[in-house]
């Protein structure tokens, strides 16, 4: 039994520098990423996102984001609520946490707006280590399992963390960039009794830039990048997105840009996205192509929709997204 405790105990110093999910949809359904996207639409809005990655592969991750938030404009700001729930099938790890978000609007001129934001979250993180059965509470000969163990390893069931994120964005009708940090305060999210695991603070800078191609009004171009940074994890995207009357194209390189393995590749995905608009909805769906050594992970896949209560109500000046 030993092993297998050693490799918990391998699995939970992994977690200990776990990196935050990160959506391939970023541009699509942005409060994912950024806080300060909360109430951007100056209505209501709510919408859910499932992502798969490495079906392929007896270790599949599983994560899904769904929020809600409304604009205030007598106080000229936005208030949200979002959850996101993560889960590995292999080590049954699951983490759950929801946030509370505020952004205020500050008008700097006639095209562009600046949206400061706080983020307030509670985070749950499981291994199910209450499922663990360990060697002394093993009676053969009575043929009982003893509730108690003397082993000298202490798990906690759980891990509860209180965390604090802001985030900023800068915005017209046809652009935005944003900067968004995680963690500010390093929670403790160690599985053992006495252990000491900060989690890391996530850094992402992304935009999305329209540029203008001279096609017909209903035609759009958008150059797309995420740079983010957590720990030793990094990561750039970058690509573009094209949409036409209520269809939208997209494909981004997911980049690896600092190597931290002498085996790593600068290219570790190619990802193709896919929306349409109806009637205040909106439907996503994207798909990423593996390019690494990995094997046959069956790739990594995203559906997302959300719904626009107020999409009768024209918002000029909104961030295009």
């Amino acid at each position: 039994m030993k092993p297998y405790i050693i490799y918990i105990a391998f699995i939970i110093s992994l977690k200990g520098v776990a990196q935050d999910p990160v959506f391939t949809q970023f541009f699509m359904v942005p409060e994912t990423l950024n806080s300060s996207f909360t109430g951007a639409k100056k209505t209501t809005r709510s919408g859910i996102i499932h992502h798969t990655q490495w079906p392929g592969l007896n270790f599949s991750i599983n994560t899904q984001f769904a929020f809600i938030d409304n604009w205030f404009e007598e106080v000229n700001s936005g208030f949200g609520i979002s959850i996101l729930n993560h889960k590995e099938t292999a080590t049954r790890y699951n983490f759950t946490q929801a946030n509370f978000n505020y952004v205020h609007e500050i008008v700097l001129d006639n095209d562009w707006s600046f949206r400061p934001s706080i983020a307030f979250g509670v985070g749950v993180k499981d291994f199910g280590f209450q499922n663990l059965l360990l060697e002394d509470q093993i009676k053969i000969y009575q043929g009982l399992i003893n509730p108690n163990s003397i082993d000298p390893i202490d798990l906690n069931a759980n891990r509860v963390f209180i965390d604090f994120g802001t985030s900023f964005l800068v915005y017209n009708q046809n652009s935005w960039v944003g900067l968004t940090l995680r963690h500010l305060n390093k929670p403790n999210i160690a599985m053992t009794t006495q252990g000491e695991a900060p989690l890391d603070i996530f850094i992402s800078l992304h935009a999305s830039l329209y540029i203008h191609s001279g096609y017909r009004e209903e035609s759009k171009v958008y150059a797309l990048f995420n740079v983010m940074k957590q720990g030793e994890y990094n990561r750039m995207d970058v690509g573009g997105r094209v949409t036409y009357d209520r269809f939208s194209f997209g494909l981004l390189a997911a980049t690896n840009p600092i190597k931290t393995h002498p085996n790593s590749q600068l290219l570790t995905s190619l990802n193709a996205f896919l929306g349409m608009e109806w009637e205040g909805f909106k439907f996503g769906y994207s798909y990423d192509f593996n390019t690494t050594k990995i094997g046959r992970t069956g790739g990594v896949y995203e559906i997302s929709i959300f719904y626009d209560f107020g999409n009768k109500r024209n918002c000029f000046g909104c961030p295009d997204y």
